[in-house]
């Protein structure tokens, strides 16, 4: 399975806020972003931050997609 941030992405577009905003409302650092960027790991401490910060379900920040070779 991969988990991808697309949800993310999407919010951010919807409240027209860019990454550096994203960055200072819930106060996470530029790797952490850059790691959702490129859909790796980011661990659940951050992810509750910006769930905080933004004022959203989980749902919203992430997504896990099914490798095909897995169905």
């Amino acid at each position: 399975m991969a988990i991808s941030y697309k949800p993310l992405w999407h919010l951010l577009v919807e409240k027209e806020m860019n990454k550096e905003d994203l960055k200072k409302a819930a106060n996470i650092t530029s790797n952490i972003v850059s790691r959702m960027s490129k859909n790796a790991y980011v661990n659940l401490d951050s992810i509750e931050k910006i769930c905080l910060a933004m004022d959203c379900k989980i749902e919203d920040v992430v997504e896990i997609i099914k490798d095909e070779e897995n169905v």
